[in-house]
């Protein structure tokens, strides 16, 4: 299928109105950044010298040797380029704009619990973390991918066909790494609670569905055959569930900037909706013992969402419009 005109769709309003998902995720979602990841991106990049350019910078299609086809490249502890942000390989203005892309992408409610979460696996912003950018900013396709430990987010200005968030991403958090059951200090264990909760909402019969024995690989989250998929389809639920689950997505989209959310309701749509995944719980790493799944999964066609709480939160996302797109991972 052709590829959502997500630039034409934001000018002209929210994605959200025409989605199934509306009435949930219109509440507490943050408006537009007055001053775009993608316009930052532009003027960093007109900032950098020959010398940064040739270090950070790509051609939109390159391929490395061991990663493949670079700008799509996702995992949960890597260094895209070599200088790290506090380096001093970058002027102080440049660490302040690469800071600046950063709170654009994330929604400003979320900038103090991220922080958090960089403090407790890096040290702080810009500490063990890298960009690239890919392409040239304003002049056709590009995208900024940012990296570490925990972390990898991207901006892409639009260009990067039928994905969400310009492709998949990685988010995680490890205040201790190996946490207790209640994952105290966890910025992202909220997340957690809401998918339990729907846990809680279900019958007998659907628990049992649910119910996933082995966790699988984390990275692997490319789309797969859906006639293959374990778990309970959400065509199954009752009207008030899938509601509930409405506002599961909600919580898990709710970290990024207004339009990168416009994005996930859109490819999900494209792809039947929440009616078109499954949900599962996975069993065999329950810490504590205590019934609250720490692993879990939401997936559709082109949609997976996983969720590793054990040992301590992994968070994989991969979303497009057509689940040709292929994953890379490592």
């Amino acid at each position: 299928m052709p590829p959502i005109n997500r630039r034409e769709l934001l000018q002209t309003g929210s994605l959200l109105g025409a989605a199934s998902l509306a009435p949930a995720l219109l509440a507490g979602t943050n408006g537009p950044s007055t001053t775009s990841a993608e316009s930052l991106t532009q003027h960093l990049y007109e900032s950098l010298s020959p010398q940064q350019r040739k270090e950070i910078c790509f051609d939109w299609n390159h391929q490395d040797p061991q990663r493949g086809l670079l700008r799509t490249h996702v995992a949960n502890n890597w260094n895209i380029t070599r200088p790290s942000i506090n380096d001093d390989f970058y002027t102080a203005d440049q660490q302040q704009v690469m800071r600046e892309i950063f709170e654009a992408i994330i929604n400003p409610e979320w900038h103090e619990r991220y922080d958090q979460q960089l403090e407790d696996d890096m040290g702080g912003f810009g500490y063990e973390q890298s960009i690239a950018i890919f392409g040239t900013p304003n002049d056709g396709k590009f995208e900024l991918v940012l990296t570490g430990r925990h972390m990898t987010l991207r901006c892409d200005g639009n260009s990067t066909d039928h994905v969400a968030f310009g492709g998949p991403i990685f988010y995680g958090h490890a205040p201790d790494d190996q946490e207790d059951a209640a994952h105290t200090g966890n910025v992202f264990w909220s997340q957690a609670v809401a998918a339990n909760g729907m846990y809680k909402m279900l019958d007998g019969r659907q628990q049992a569905a649910a119910q996933v024995q082995k966790t699988p690989r984390e990275q692997l989250v490319g789309f797969r055959d859906q006639a293959d998929l374990p778990g309970l389809p959400v065509s199954d639920m009752s009207s008030d569930q899938r509601e509930h689950l409405q506002g599961v997505l909600k919580t898990l989209i709710e970290p990024y900037r207004h339009s990168d959310q416009d994005e996930v309701v859109a490819c999900l749509k494209a792809q039947g909706g929440l009616d078109a995944c499954r949900l599962m719980y996975f069993t065999d790493h329950d810490i504590g013992k205590d019934g609250v799944w720490d692993n879990w999964r939401l997936e559709g066609p082109s949609f997976v969402w996983h969720y590793r709480g054990a040992p301590h939160v992994h968070v994989w996302v991969n979303v497009a419009d057509d689940p040709k797109v292929k994953l890379n991972a490592s």
